[in-house]
């Protein structure tokens, strides 16, 4: 959403090797209500921008030592979002090229027209702001489509690519990889009895349960309703029941409140992995999913190895 535009919520550095360019140009950007800083050259400009990190850069072009186009580069080297306004005499238009070449959104020929200049400041600094927003808007979308909306892990589609991306490594370099499938034990009598805002919360709870137990190398998701899938790395079928049993164990010590009582749960889990000549992430979910079932009918709250 674009905020109503203040110029006191910028600060523009002014960079001219010319004291009374300086004075000019500052006095016209001070009386709009913009807050500013200066350098009289390119050497001063870098470390005067990376101490006050401004939101704008006014930078005259042709200046003794390190010059206009030298600083543009060295500036957007590190800070490729910043716009750069160059400052330029007519008959210097010869570097202009040179200068968007560089990175320069902008120029403003000398002697400065004051409507021009802050129109040009203030075009800028809205565009820098709007695309501020759309990057986080892009970022917010990306991470939308990965996750669940209730619980915040990964979504099953998304788990799924990156499960597949670790088998293949896994493959290629001959390591463990191991699948907990993980399903909330009576969930439907939890609803029933409960109300789904209460379901709502353990499944919430739980999602934070097996965050807590894993490693930050491994993934997990919510693969459908209640259950959840947990991928482990470089992890053999052992390691992986030690995971499942550190799981049951969390799980079967949580208190979750249910309006008046506490509600205590249990969780099923089956284990697989890519030992046994296994070809493909489809393969061990639905071995993983095998287990599950052995788990939930050797009477819930354990875990199964799949086995063939």
């Amino acid at each position: 959403m674009l905020k109503r535009f203040n110029p006191e919520d910028y600060l523009i550095l002014v960079v001219d090797d010319a004291p009374m360019n300086l004075q000019i140009v500052g006095s016209m950007l001070d009386e709009t209500g913009y807050a500013t800083t200066f350098a009289n050259n390119g050497s001063q400009a870098i470390s005067r921008f990376k101490a006050a990190q401004p939101d704008l850069v006014l930078l005259d072009l042709m200046m003794p030592g390190v010059d206009g186009l030298e600083v543009c580069s060295a500036l957007k080297a590190t800070y490729p979002e910043i716009p750069i306004i160059f400052l330029t005499a007519s008959h210097e238009s010869e570097h202009l090229l040179q200068a968007f070449e560089q990175g320069a959104a902008d120029y403003v020929t000398k002697p400065f027209s004051k409507p021009e200049l802050l129109a040009r400041v203030k075009t800028h600094l809205m565009l820098k702001h709007t695309f501020s927003e759309l990057r986080t808007a892009l970022v917010e979308m990306e991470r939308l489509a990965k996750t669940d909306g209730l619980t915040g892990l990964l979504n099953r589609r998304y788990l799924f690519e990156a499960a597949t991306q670790e088998l293949s490594r896994a493959q290629r370099y001959g390591r463990a990889f191991s699948v907990l499938m993980v399903d909330i034990d009576h969930f439907k009598r939890i609803n029933d009895t409960y109300g789904h805002p209460v379901g709502d919360v353990v499944i919430q709870t739980v999602a934070s349960v097996l965050t807590e137990a894993l490693r930050e190398v491994d993934l997990i998701g919510r693969y459908g309703g209640e259950e959840f899938s947990i991928i482990l790395p470089e992890t053999p079928l052992q390691k992986a029941t030690e995971v499942a049993e550190r799981i049951r164990e969390m799980i079967n010590s949580l208190p979750i409140p249910a309006g008046s009582e506490n509600l205590h749960i249990t969780v099923s889990t089956g284990i697989s992995g890519c030992e046994g000549g296994v070809q493909s992430i489809d393969e061990i979910f639905h071995q993983a999913d095998k287990a599950l079932y052995q788990a939930k009918s050797a009477g819930r709250n354990t875990w199964v190895v799949f086995t063939q």
